[in-house]
């Protein structure tokens, strides 16, 4: 069965972002976030989006010594 939503707890594991983006973009609408009772849970589908959609990362080759 494949995950559909995540707990704060989970996020943080799963993607690698601090718990205070997480709830940065939950605030600005970035991640779509439920409520169940008490416990707020990210939709796997939004945090996968938000990701996906990050600039790919440039990373340059480290500069041998001559």
């Amino acid at each position: 069965m494949q995950t559909i939503a995540l707990t704060i707890e989970d996020t943080v594991k799963t993607s690698g972002l601090a718990r205070s983006r997480i709830y940065e973009l939950m605030g600005t609408g970035e991640l779509i976030a439920r409520k169940a009772g008490r416990r707020t849970l990210i939709m796997a589908d939004s945090l996968r989006a938000y990701l996906e959609n990050l600039p790919q990362a440039v990373i340059a080759a480290p500069k041998r010594a001559a």
